[in-house]
């Protein structure tokens, strides 16, 4: 099983003893997916499913394991404050969870305008505390004009963490203009076959994101050897199956054995 595109010298990150985290690309709405949210909350909290120990501290006090978690009301923030989304956001965010808004790039297609006016409603409504740039261009002539983008979302919000969704590995330059990539979005199918590029091996492990659906429960450790191999630091992994983009609505069917095996210190 190859999953490099070349050899990769002694001085790579991908030596597959990072630990990882758990990066959720959006649950349904709140009102239709009380459970996952509330487990959600619970790992913000530091608690491990079975209730049983706590977590170190993350980056705002939260749970280590939980890297964030993607706000997405209607395929973007709406056009009004959501009465349910609202105190599930208020939530996350007090438990010390990072939250992100969704912001639609349609790969390249969505005018500068539109993504700036949605963030400024994600970061009024829902105080947010970065962004999730779905389906962001993968090709060099598109990079200025993400460049633009990002630079925009930094100057409205100090410290705005950035994730660009594109789903397979962009031109190298993309690395320069968020915190962390999606170089994987697919099915188990393709991603226990799939191939690093090379030039990911000069930057650290929690630059990178792997989300990947249709992942039985017996090939669950393989997919997490497969993160860590490649140089992953963020992952989600679900047995769902994609349908329309609906696989990460829910909560697999091996949650608390996925999250039991994210990261230092989490209940076994």
């Amino acid at each position: 099983m190859s999953y490099l595109t070349t050899s990769l010298g002694a001085g790579t990150a991908v030596t597959g003893a990072a630990p990882l985290g758990v990066g959720v690309p959006g649950f349904a709405h709140p009102l239709l997916a009380p459970a996952e949210w509330a487990e959600l909350l619970r790992l913000a909290r530091g608690l491990a499913c079975t209730g049983a120990a706590r977590r170190a501290p993350g980056p705002r006090g939260g749970a280590a394991a939980l890297h964030w978690v993607v706000l997405n009301v209607a395929r973007g923030p709406g056009v009004r404050p959501d009465p349910y989304c609202l105190p599930a956001a208020a939530q996350l965010r007090d438990a010390g969870a990072r939250l992100l808004g969704q912001l639609d790039l349609g790969h390249g297609a969505r005018p500068f305008g539109e993504l700036v006016s949605d963030a400024h409603r994600f970061l009024e409504w829902y105080k947010v505390d970065g962004f999730y740039l779905d389906r962001c261009p993968t090709d060099r002539t598109l990079l200025p004009e993400t460049r633009r983008l990002t630079t925009t979302l930094r100057a409205l919000k100090d410290g705005a963490h950035l994730v660009t969704g594109h789903g397979r590995h962009p031109y190298p330059g993309y690395a320069e203009v968020a915190d962390q990539l999606v170089t994987f979005a697919g099915r188990w199918s393709d991603y226990r076959w799939s191939q690093v590029a090379e030039w990911t091996a000069e930057y650290p492990a929690r630059r990178f994101c792997h989300l990947v659906h249709g992942v039985p429960g017996t090939h669950l450790e393989e997919a997490l050897r497969i993160a860590r191999w490649q140089g992953a630091g963020t992952v989600y992994f679900t047995d769902r199956a994609d349908h329309g983009g609906s696989a990460w609505e829910s909560l697999p069917g091996y949650w608390d054995t996925f999250v039991s095996r994210i990261g230092p210190g989490v209940s076994e």
